[in-house]
């Protein structure tokens, strides 16, 4: 690579990664090959960074010993691609002329699902230059290049044109950054009417300061996890009115469990399940129209 190759490509990483902050999660997420990301995926080729939802198959802990965890596995993918499903219903009427955009898209298995349901254009973005170059890979492997596209971007500033989406999501992202930032910037790029939906942990304020578990969360993941109140706060301030509300949290705890007793568990199992059963923390689906 030549020098002004490299001082440009420089150049680039400061516009997109602003703060330590910001480079010290990028780097996690580049260096980041962990089995239950990887092993899931392989099953049938959509890769997530999400959790799951629904009641998991007893019989996955029957038959034949030497199977066990692969059955576990392929049970856990269908956990998470059932949580995307309930993510994408919540998305509202989208036509294959609409653009999405798929903020903090991981290696790209949601974006993937939400063109295969709606034949729409999809643009994800991530600091993750690896999530990127691995998503783009998936799209050329696809087929789909001309409709789902990856940046590495910033998603407090994706420098998407104004108006330009039907629909944004983020899942399991927020807490990586800050809510009223932003969400000044999903104002910007959803045109009126447009639908907004997250999906988060966060949080309970009625429990006052966050709970060990909570924080052991946060370490783990070197994210900051919100209040629940913080959402709506920066919703109401930035035009971005709430239509629905659903508290994910009884869905999600199966899967937690299951999960738990896999070869793919990572140790960060116990304080979910323990945030999630004392009421500190809540899973919550949240679907906004911006007006």
């Amino acid at each position: 690579m030549s020098k002004i190759s490299t001082q440009m490509e420089s150049i680039a990483m400061r516009d997109v990664l602003r703060t330590d902050y910001q480079r010290s999660v990028a780097e996690y997420w580049n260096k980041e090959k962990d089995p239950v990301n990887i092993k899931l995926g392989e099953v049938d080729g959509l890769y997530h960074h999400h959790y799951g939802l629904g009641d998991w198959d007893p019989s996955v802990l029957a038959g034949p010993p030497h199977t066990r965890d692969q059955r576990i596995i392929e049970e856990l993918h269908r956990l998470e691609t059932a949580q995307a499903e309930v993510l994408l219903d919540h998305l509202g009427d989208i036509t294959p002329d609409d653009r999405l955009l798929d903020a903090g898209s991981g290696r790209g298995g949601s974006s993937f699902m939400a063109n295969a349901r709606f034949g729409c254009h999809v643009d994800g973005v991530s600091i993750s230059e690896q999530q990127v170059a691995f998503a783009g890979d998936q799209a050329k492997q696809r087929g789909v290049t001309d409709r789902v596209r990856f940046h590495f971007r910033n998603m407090l500033d994706t420098r998407l044109d104004t108006g330009s989406c039907r629909a944004i999501w983020t899942n399991e992202t927020t807490m990586y950054v800050d809510l009223f930032e932003l969400f000044t910037e999903f104002s910007r790029l959803l045109e009126y009417g447009g639908r907004y939906v997250c999906v988060t942990g966060c949080s309970n304020d009625v429990t006052g300061m966050r709970s060990k578990a909570v924080s052991r969360i946060d370490e783990h993941y070197t994210c900051n996890i919100h209040p629940r109140s913080e959402y709506f706060k920066a919703l109401a301030a930035n035009d971005l009115v709430p239509i629905q509300v659903v508290d994910l949290t009884p869905d999600t705890i199966p899967y937690w469990e299951l999960r738990a007793k896999s070869s793919v568990a990572t140790g960060i199992e116990d304080p979910f399940l323990t945030a999630y059963k004392e009421g500190s923390f809540h899973y919550l689906l949240i679907a906004a129209d911006r007006i």
